[in-house]
């Protein structure tokens, strides 16, 4: 075979391949521009879990995000609403600028409370602290820059938030928070699993 009868196989060889991409454009999506549906539901499925990860890890990694707020999260589509309770306004800006900057985020709706400053509330956050996580099953929960365990205070009312291993801790953290003095009510809102 010469020169030129390699070169126009060559030639024929790479068209072939060429029009072979073309049919077969990135994700397997065919080269007319359609989607097939289940490839949409797989890519925004892909998308939806990506954006509860990335959400989840922009919130926890807030400088003045603590033990004294709570911060949550759902999610539409590419809309993200943002609920809970902080004690410093700079957090609650903080987590909606933190949000607003993923990728692909739509709408973000702002629930977040800033808990009004008082001292009253700031000795129950102190004495609630010491009393739960001085027990020693429930001291491991503290740890970490995201503790397990959440303590809200407002006007003298306290809610646990977070997770823990077991029903028992569950019960102990209600028992040690009702003990401390000048609390109003204590609604325990943790679960027993991990955080995801």
């Amino acid at each position: 075979m010469n020169l030129t009868n390699r070169l126009t196989k060559w030639a024929g060889m790479a068209a072939l391949a060429s029009a072979t991409l073309l049919m077969a454009a990135p994700g397997g999506f065919a080269a007319s521009g359609t989607v097939p549906q289940q490839d949409r539901t797989a890519s925004s499925a892909k998308y939806s879990s990506y954006l509860y990860k990335e959400v989840h890890h922009r919130l926890a990694m807030l400088p003045w995000y603590g033990v004294f707020d709570n911060l949550e999260y759902t999610i539409n589509g590419n809309d993200v609403t943002l609920s809970g309770q902080v004690v410093r306004p700079s957090t609650k800006s903080d987590a909606l600028a933190s949000v607003k900057h993923i990728e692909g985020v739509g709408k973000v709706v702002d629930h977040i409370t800033v808990l009004p400053p008082s001292g009253f509330d700031n000795q129950i956050r102190r004495a609630e602290y010491r009393a739960i996580f001085s027990e020693a099953q429930l001291s491991g929960y503290s740890m970490g820059v995201n503790p397990s365990i959440h303590i809200i205070v407002n006007n003298g009312h306290v809610t646990l938030v977070g997770y823990v291993d077991s029903e028992t801790d569950v019960h102990l953290a209600t028992l040690r928070a009702s003990s401390v003095p000048n609390v109003f009510s204590v609604t325990n809102n943790l679960q027993v699993g991990q955080r995801g």
